[in-house]
């Protein structure tokens, strides 16, 4: 019986009224149903089913690897060229300075940074399935190389000690040999790391990237700013010290810099601090008024031409001894193989690398498919990076992956799609092939002003402690596992750390579920915590327990102890009847595999849902002497597992 309750519009009255309603379990319903014949295939099958080839199913694959086939031949010009034009344009001028900055994050000459901000970009317009995202050059994966090519080419390898000196020519050709060997490391964990995100998404393992929560990404990329923001004082002082890699490398950079605090190049250090001024001051201008600015005022570049004019009208470099790029070839280098003996000494970095990289790509992704409209595939973003990085590591490049800044950009000022971005390589491109010599007098400095005022919205991280401190405290202490972890072990440890602990919160949430008892919401079949809601009423002699989480090896005493602690006693013994609702399919076939139903159990105690089994609990109680009572058992959140 069932209470029912009808409103009569032209009375104005309400009509209740009792009617009779089947009650149904789960072995009756499923009586009535025949199961669709499947058809088993062997092994052999599978495998000659898969390799089969049909013009439809060669072009969706051709689709599915190159995307740009999919929108080019439909790409509305009228509508989209002139945005991505101006996107294009915005996004070119950002990629110049920051492809130099972030060479020097990487430990590798300026004009790898320039080369890094063509191929890849190009490359992705071909392969990537996101429309918005700027490829290039990224502080946290620089460095992150940088990194790795310090530890493998270590300035005491090339006898280059700690001097403020670099007239002797013997010291000049040393450096020239470290930053090769620099570049060589480089470009080795490039194409380790487009090998690795290239192979993850040819066997469709795009999921990976669930394990990097929102929490372990912003602590992570929150400790890489500190390390970034560390790395730069230097060249922001005007100071030559050692650069450090490895657990501490943060502590040991700032030792470094403080003892060598006084003989810092007063000239060096203004030009920095004015240069950190002015972009302040830009991105401010271009924040307050985004919505009145056809585009944002280039900042970056124009701070760029104006310190180079500098640099080079009053001779900074000979006269006040301020470090600039130096020597910018022109034009591209021929291709040439990566150093594989290179391979074995760097895999574990290359292997953080790609998933931080892919991280960092799809989640931006992710966020302008969700705004716009349309969706990206995982698999395809990392056999994209994949390509970029390996491809582009055979002329020169380092890693590279989504720019958060310029990604931003590239969005607000129009951009439709990736032509967009193929835009801003061609203007890269140009820079290299015909006026890069023209940056040459560029004190490094204002490339140490650009990285570190960048870092600006990484360092507004910090308030996700009290976010997290107010939503959840495993997930804040997720990110500060990951922050510190990141800041004193370094980036690659870190981020295994992190996520090591990370996987130990999914197992401690899976072993601690929230148990409750439900209760009936009056003259409804819907059920709710009765601990919760006031108006929520439990049936006489009914106790309805519900688990949210699956049930296996490892809490299965947890389930047991909090199922009695709820309800008193061992069953049998009182005369407690059980009832099991909401069991899905697989649970289904594990409970007949295990065979959970014998004489003793039997399926008549299994039901649909919630309220068809309260049913039939109430009309067992009604059979039975009053003593009794009965409990019912409801899996509708929760499965089973071997």
């Amino acid at each position: 019986m069932e209470h029912v309750q009808e409103h009569d519009e032209g009375l104005g009255q309400t009509q209740m009224y009792w009617v009779e309603r089947p009650v149904y379990n789960q072995e009756f319903l499923q009586g009535q149903l025949h199961k669709k014949e499947k058809m088993s295939q062997s092994l052999g099958q599978k495998i000659a089913r898969s390799c089969r080839c049909s013009s439809k199913k060669a072009k969706s694959h051709l689709y599915s690897f190159l995307p740009v086939l999919k929108w080019l031949p439909r790409y509305p010009v009228k509508e989209y060229l002139l945005g991505d034009i101006v996107s294009g344009i915005s996004t070119g001028v950002m990629q110049l300075p920051q492809g130099l900055a972030y060479a020097l994050l990487a430990a590798v000459p300026p004009v790898f940074g320039l080369y890094s901000s063509f191929y890849p970009v190009f490359l992705y317009t071909f392969f990537g399935t996101s429309r918005h995202i700027s490829i290039g050059t990224f502080a946290v994966i620089s460095l992150m190389i940088g990194g790795v090519a310090v530890r493998e080419a270590p300035d005491e390898m090339f006898n280059i000690m700690e001097s403020n000196s670099t007239n002797s020519t013997d010291l000049l050709e040393n450096y020239k040999a470290r930053d090769a060997m620099r570049v060589k490391v480089a470009v080795a964990v490039t194409l380790l790391s487009g090998i690795i995100q290239l192979s993850l998404g040819l066997l469709r393992f795009g999921f990976v990237a669930i394990y990097l929560t929102e929490p372990l990404v912003r602590g992570f990329t929150t400790a890489a700013a500190v390390h970034v923001f560390t790395s730069q004082l230097k060249y922001l002082l005007g100071i030559k010290t050692k650069r450090y890699s490895g657990a501490l490398s943060v502590v040991y950079s700032l030792i470094a810099v403080l003892s060598n605090i006084t003989k810092t190049n007063i000239a060096t250090l203004v030009v920095g601090l004015t240069c950190i001024v002015l972009l302040l001051s830009g991105k401010e201008i271009n924040d307050r008024f985004k919505k009145k600015l056809p585009v944002p005022i280039p900042m970056e570049i124009i701070v760029v031409i104006v310190a180079t004019g500098v640099s080079a009208g009053m001779n900074l470099s000979n006269t006040y001894e301020v470090d600039i790029v130096g020597d910018i070839p022109k034009g591209l280098l021929a291709p040439k193989v990566p150093d594989i003996n290179l391979l074995s000494a760097v895999f574990v970095d290359a292997l953080a690398i790609a998933i931080v990289g892919f991280s960092m790509a799809v989640s931006m992704a992710k966020i302008f498919a969700l705004k716009h409209g349309y969706t990206i595939d995982g698999n395809q973003e990392l056999i994209a990076l994949g390509i970029c990085n390996s491809a582009g590591s055979f002329f020169q490049t380092f890693s590279i992956t989504c720019s958060m800044s310029r990604s931003l950009v590239q969005e607000s000022t129009g951009g439709k799609t990736q032509i967009a971005g193929t835009l801003s390589s061609i203007m890269v491109l140009l820079v290299i092939v015909a006026i890069g010599y023209l940056f040459e007098p560029l004190p490094q400095t204002v490339l140490a002003a650009i990285v570190m005022v960048n870092l600006k919205g990484m360092f507004k991280q910090f308030g996700d402690i009290t976010h997290f401190w107010r939503t959840s405290k495993i997930e804040l202490a997720i990110w500060i596992v990951a922050f510190v972890a990141s800041v004193l072990l370094g980036l690659d440890y870190g981020l295994l750390t992190a996520v090591a602990f990370a996987m130990i919160t999914i197992i401690y949430r899976t072993q601690s579920p929230q148990y409750r008892i439900l209760g009936q919401i009056p003259n409804t079949d819907i059920y709710c915590d009765v601990e919760e809601y006031e108006e929520v009423k439990e049936y006489p002699g009914i106790k309805i327990f519900q688990a949210n989480a699956s049930l296996y090896f490892a809490n299965s005493e947890l389930y047991t102890s909090a199922l009695k602690k709820k309800v008193i006693e061992e069953y049998k013994e009182v005369g407690v009847f059980v009832r099991i609702a909401g069991c899905s399919g697989p649970v289904m076939d594990d409970l007949t595999r295990l065979n959970f139903f014998e004489k003793s159990t039997t399926r008549d105690l299994l039901f649909h849902s919630v309220h068809d089994a309260v049913l039939s609990c109430q009309l067992k109680v009604g059979s039975v002497p009053q003593t009794a009572s009965d409990l019912f058992v409801t899996t509708s959140q929760t499965h089973m597992e071997n």
